[in-house]
């Protein structure tokens, strides 16, 4: 066969594969959303069955043969063409999907599957004790797959390459470290302002179905096409892309609080409008149908969330209706104080629900904790104790509940070790970017007044969408941008920003 030929046939191949896997992905979903508790045992077993049966076709000696017969030739001569940034990708997933032993594969699967009800249920009692076995045995599998992958330096960064593919954990804690230090030095300023919030705001009596009409007219306002997704309820927010046309967003709703779900439907659609900007119909299995890495999602939806849905142009078109709706709640409140409300800074336990500024001391803290735990430094069974010790460094609080300390997030229960980091870095790249746009677009702020979110999209589109997984993440911000990751940006828009909220 020809170069051509040969990824034509590895092309074929990865197709089906990926449809499998989105099945497999339709079943998640639905175990997050609508499935009864009773049917957990059963859903894990159809779940790791078709785990096992993506496994075992991804890592069929003929696909590693199509690889290699591609590699070297004309097709894939051009390092930033489609076909060559497929095969570097699919090559580095193949690598590592072929050290994992089948058995490890589905028994991954299963564990985590059972694991996330238990961790449900406990979560919902205040137990951590109760999800302490499942915690002990995700460990255990998660080294498992970290020994098996390979790495240098120290087991987490062979499961960070999982989420962020290049990165390594000392890159990371470097860049970490220096935000930390300008966190804090943020922080204090906050605190010793002479401006404080009125968060009673935003914490008065908001009705449940007028929320989910604002959260709905919000994301349509982003560009969320309804036609190609939906908006539904779970227990802890998610987006997930099944394929071409099906790109599903979750939130939840506290009928006390307005900046939960309105906030986490921001946040999700900002997820959402990556995956329908993603040319899954035209490039379904190539790196353009694929995001460049979770951090780069994550600038996304942060992105959306915190830069342009808590900014003043946002607030001074969609205030009037928010106001409109809710008409009781909002009596008598004028623009500025809302704005202020719904951008106040201040300790609390729950990550989902942090202010922008102190979100990045709760990814800290995790990303500190699970390395541990993976190394070995800290056991399981004291993951809970750890967890209280270090929050009260960093945040000055008490932990009251298992619920509101190492029970609260579902990734551990769902075996993702090396995820969190993303979340920080996704807040950098954000800040990165979105300097970017507004000089590309002098008048952005104008354009969000007039109710104009389109153009942020389409520019989003344009340099990141567009662009998929063609280069990693630190090459896309470079072309993006002109620089690699850095901090900077995002402390320039944070001391801004909340120097004119609270007056210092």
């Amino acid at each position: 066969m020809t170069p051509q030929e040969t990824y034509d046939e590895l092309m074929k191949r990865i197709n089906e594969i990926m449809v499998l896997a989105s099945c497999e992905g339709v079943l998640g979903w639905d175990h997050q959303v609508n499935l009864p508790p009773a049917g957990a045992a059963f859903r894990a077993k159809q779940s790791s069955l078709l785990a096992g049966m993506v496994h075992e076709r991804f890592v069929d000696p003929k696909i590693g043969e199509l690889l290699s017969a591609i590699e070297g030739s004309d097709l894939v001569k051009d390092a930033d063409s489609v076909e060559a940034a497929t095969v570097r990708e699919l090559r580095h997933d193949y690598d590592k999907e072929t050290k994992l032993p089948k058995e490890l594969v589905v028994e991954f699967e299963k564990t985590t599957l059972m694991a996330h009800n238990e961790w449900a249920e406990a979560r919902a009692k205040n137990d951590f004790k109760k999800f302490l076995p499942w915690l002990e045995k995700i460990l255990d599998l998660s080294r498992q797959k970290a020994e098996a992958y390979g790495y240098e330096g120290e087991p987490y960064n062979a499961l960070l390459d999982n989420y962020e593919p290049g990165a390594t954990v000392d890159e990371v804690a470097d860049v970490f470290e220096k935000l930390r230090v300008d966190l804090v030095v943020l922080l204090d300023k906050i605190k010793n302002a002479p401006n404080k919030p009125d968060v009673s705001i935003v914490e008065r009596g908001y009705n449940v179905e007028k929320q989910k009409v604002f959260g709905e007219l919000v994301a349509a306002a982003m560009g969320y096409d309804f036609n190609g997704g939906r908006l539904d309820v779970a227990t802890h927010p998610f987006t997930t892309g099944l394929g071409p046309g099906d790109t599903r967003i979750t939130t939840r709703y506290n009928p006390h609080r307005l900046n939960d779900a309105l906030f986490g439907t921001i946040h999700e659609a900002g997820h959402a409008l990556y995956e329908m900007g993603l040319d899954k119909e035209k490039y379904y299995g190539t790196v353009l149908a694929e995001s460049a890495s979770l951090g780069i999602h994550e600038s996304q939806s942060r992105m959306w969330e915190n830069m342009v849905g808590r900014s003043k142009s946002f607030w001074r078109y969609f205030f009037p209706i928010l106001k409109g709706m809710f008409r009781d709640s909002l009596n008598g409140v004028t623009f500025d104080d809302f704005y202020a409300a719904v951008n106040n800074v201040a300790p609390s336990y729950i990550r989902v629900e942090a202010d922008e500024v102190t979100y990045n001391l709760h990814i800290l803290l995790r990303f500190e904790i699970e390395r541990a735990l993976i190394k070995g430094d800290i056991k399981a069974a004291d993951a809970a104790a750890e967890w209280n010790s270090r929050f009260k460094k960093y945040f000055s609080i008490d932990v009251d509940s298992d619920s509101n300390g190492c029970l609260q997030d579902v990734h551990w229960s769902s075996g993702l070790f090396g995820y969190f980091p993303t979340y920080c870095l996704g807040n950098i790249y954000a800040a990165q970017f979105f300097a970017k746009a507004k000089q590309d677009i002098p008048d952005l702020d104008k354009k969000f007044e007039s109710g104009d979110f389109l153009t942020l999209r389409e520019w989003l589109r344009v340099n990141v969408h567009q662009e998929g997984k063609r280069y990693r993440a630190n090459d896309l911000c470079k072309k993006i941008t002109g620089v690699g990751l850095s901090h900077k940006p995002m402390m320039d828009y944070m001391n801004k920003k909340f120097g004119e909220i609270y007056g210092f």
